[in-house]
């Protein structure tokens, strides 16, 4: 994966669509617009097992890649865990706290969010740092 830009947002999602994507207890990914993303070879197999949701996954090994949404235009939504940089993008948000698991606790000054981050995701207009 390459960006010509820096992610519009990152963000932790707790909800139980992303964990069970991920494996891990709470997802965390960065927002990139479609337009500056490019994949060597390519995107790898996209399925889509929910309504205005699209998935890739790598073709040789399976991992997670992207996470396409029609009510998050013209983004596409990377796992931190594939991103080199990752220990550079630290989350801005958790979204669906409200489904966050009980026993896990991240201690972080983020805006928490009980639903969907749709709104604030939408609106991301910069570039994170």
């Amino acid at each position: 994966m390459h960006s010509t830009k820096a992610p519009r947002a990152v963000a932790y999602c707790h909800c139980n669509d992303c964990r069970r994507v991920t494996g891990a207890p709470v997802a965390a990914f960065a927002a990139f617009d479609e337009t500056a993303l490019s994949f060597v070879p390519n995107e790898g197999r996209s399925v889509s097992v929910n309504s205005g949701v699209t998935r890739s996954f790598c073709e040789c090994c399976g991992t997670p890649l992207t996470g396409r949404y029609e009510y998050l235009p013209g983004m596409v939504y990377v796992s931190l865990g594939i991103v080199d940089q990752a220990d550079e993008l630290a989350p801005q948000l958790h979204a669906h706290e409200s489904n966050r698991l009980s026993w896990l606790h991240i201690d972080d000054e983020c805006k928490r969010i009980t639903r969907s981050a749709r709104d604030e995701l939408n609106a991301a207009t910069g570039e994170v740092d």
